[in-house]
């Protein structure tokens, strides 16, 4: 059984990508347990980002959460199921 990405390899790839001031990843998976996109592991699929970074100022919350996601889309693309994310600049 696959137990998804860790909230290290998140937080390592939010790193690199957005040079954050402030960087919080936190598994909730345990929480969604038989809800959908849960892989029975408690791990792996459901996150919450806090996230802070210079690269959003001057920019609204969907173009934030666009960068968020799009740093993170390959994880999307290998089980990743929800992303709760929080921004400031």
């Amino acid at each position: 059984m696959s137990t998804g990405p860790t909230a290290e390899q998140l937080q390592q790839r939010l790193t690199d990508r957005l040079q954050p001031s402030r960087l919080q990843v936190i598994d909730e998976s345990f929480q969604h347990a038989g809800h959908a996109g849960a892989n029975g592991s408690g791990f792996g699929t459901h996150f919450r980002v806090r996230v802070a970074s210079p690269l959003f100022t001057g920019l609204g919350r969907v173009a934030r959460h666009r960068l968020v996601y799009d740093a993170l889309q390959d994880f999307m693309d290998q089980g990743l199921h929800a992303l709760a994310i929080e921004t400031e600049n």
